[in-house]
């Protein structure tokens, strides 16, 4: 079907003393809430978005301490964040809209239907966290958590880094040069850059989340273990696994190594899970963890395929 063109509005919602950036895309049938990745921020789930609203009432919205939502006084915490969610679905009178989430905000989607037994279903694209050593097939698992520290220390030194005004446009173009190499526009990146660009006291500029609150989502996504979760739920729930792997090469050839044991393990031990859980549907999309960019007429017919059976419609 055919996407309509309908023109987003973009509000507020207070949820204590957070202030929530909420884009609604319009449309009308099954609602579904739109949750990005971390780092990241709505303005990557435009282009599914707009496929959407064909036949779904579409809201997304900016995760705390991204892109244009607030951080709040408290640490980010994962109950912090489904408080907000819900918000959001009550604010709007869809409190029974299907969470769709791409990698954290996938996780948060199967987090938030496991604490609200009305969520009538949740959709997962690429989101599992580190996982367990013993995830990571053929691999040692006490060298896996060797590996996993390194990652872990790597990603936490780049969190909220600041950087002068000068070296604006620099960052930028070091942005852009990544999904260049992915085969994504330029233009698709600009809207997600500009509303995670932040600035300090001092004039210095960051991307979002600021240093303290990225350095506490690492720490909380580091002791995620889905697995549980989706064995608890009761809910159809759709997990999605992106097929290809970027490689990074040279220097960081061990964290290429590292996702493809992490690969080999998700797609032995999801096809187990499916097997076993009649409430969960496993699938595939021929791309990277980009998906939302590099596909999202492919992410939105697999979205709807799934939201659009009788089972979660009602």
């Amino acid at each position: 079907m055919p996407s309509r063109r309908v023109h987003p509005t973009d509000l507020t919602v207070e949820n204590g003393d957070t202030a929530l950036a909420v884009r609604d895309h319009g449309g009308s049938g099954t609602p579904v809430l739109l949750l990005h990745g971390a780092s990241r921020t709505l303005a990557d789930w435009s282009g599914v978005a707009a496929e959407l609203t064909a036949d779904h009432r579409v809201v997304s919205m900016d995760l705390r301490a991204h892109g244009r939502s607030s951080s709040g006084s408290g640490p980010w915490t994962i109950p912090a964040v489904l408080g907000d969610i819900e918000a959001v679905l009550e604010r709007l009178d869809i409190p029974e809209a299907v969470p769709v989430g791409h990698s954290l905000g996938g996780m948060l989607a199967a987090l938030y239907a496991d604490a609200h037994p009305r969520t009538p279903a949740a959709v997962n694209l690429d989101g599992f966290g580190w996982g367990r050593p013993e995830q990571y097939a053929g691999r040692d698992p006490e060298a896996v958590v060797q590996d996993l520290d390194r990652a872990h220390a790597f990603a936490r030194a780049a969190a909220g880094r600041t950087f002068p005004p000068e070296a604006l446009d620099s960052v930028r173009e070091r942005t852009t040069a990544m999904g260049k190499e992915l085969g994504i526009a330029p233009e698709l990146f600009e809207e997600g850059f500009r509303r995670s660009l932040g600035e300090t006291e001092d004039g210095q500029l960051f991307l979002r989340p600021e240093r303290e609150r990225a350095v506490e989502m690492l720490t909380v996504l580091r002791e995620l273990d889905m697995f549980p979760v989706y064995r608890r739920l009761t809910c159809p729930v759709l997990i999605v696994r992106a097929e290809r792997l970027p490689e990074q090469g040279g220097e960081l050839a061990w964290f290429d190594a590292l996702m493809a044991a992490s690969a080999q393990g998700l797609r032995r031990d999801l096809d187990e899970l499916a097997t076993g859980h009649p409430h969960v549907t496993v699938g595939t999309v021929h791309a990277t963890h980009a998906m939302l960019l590099e596909c999202p007429r492919t992410v939105a017919a697999d979205i709807r395929a799934f939201t659009n059976r009788p089972h979660v419609r009602s």
